[in-house]
């Protein structure tokens, strides 16, 4: 599958192939998207990340939020077996040319991340004032 059709359109595009992440040892989070006349907004469920373990990122086009979440184990405890130490997060979004990538907001709070993607400001609605004749 192309990296293209991985990809999540945002914003003035498709919504269909959300990025699974195929990748061994990454999963895919659940991500709401919310837009307004302001932007775009995504909410991302990451439980365990941290502020130091969320990378995003913009590449071109392409928004990619990527997070690692450590498993602590209790005092003194030494596994017998572990499938995995961590968990790492990955999902990849296609920005529309209606969004400014340049003025990203983004906040991490109790494992869920928002991302503010303002839209250009041609590309906001206005309100045009009609003169009298």
């Amino acid at each position: 599958m192309s990296q293209q059709k991985q990809r999540q359109r945002i914003a003035g595009g498709d919504t269909e192939g959300a990025q699974s992440t195929r990748e061994p040892g990454w999963i895919a989070p659940p991500v709401d998207i919310y837009e307004d006349s302001e932007g775009v907004t995504l909410v991302a469920d990451l439980p365990g990340v941290t502020r130091t373990g969320l990378n995003i990122r913009i590449d071109q086009e392409a928004l990619t939020l990527e997070g690692e979440a450590e498993i602590e184990l209790p005092g003194e405890i030494e596994p017998l077996h572990v499938d995995t130490r961590t968990t790492r997060y990955r999902r990849t979004f296609t920005l529309s040319g209606d969004l400014d990538p340049t003025n990203i907001s983004a906040h991490l709070k109790d494992g869920v991340a928002t991302v503010s993607v303002p839209k250009r400001a041609e590309a906001k609605p206005r309100r045009i004032e009609v003169q009298p004749g």
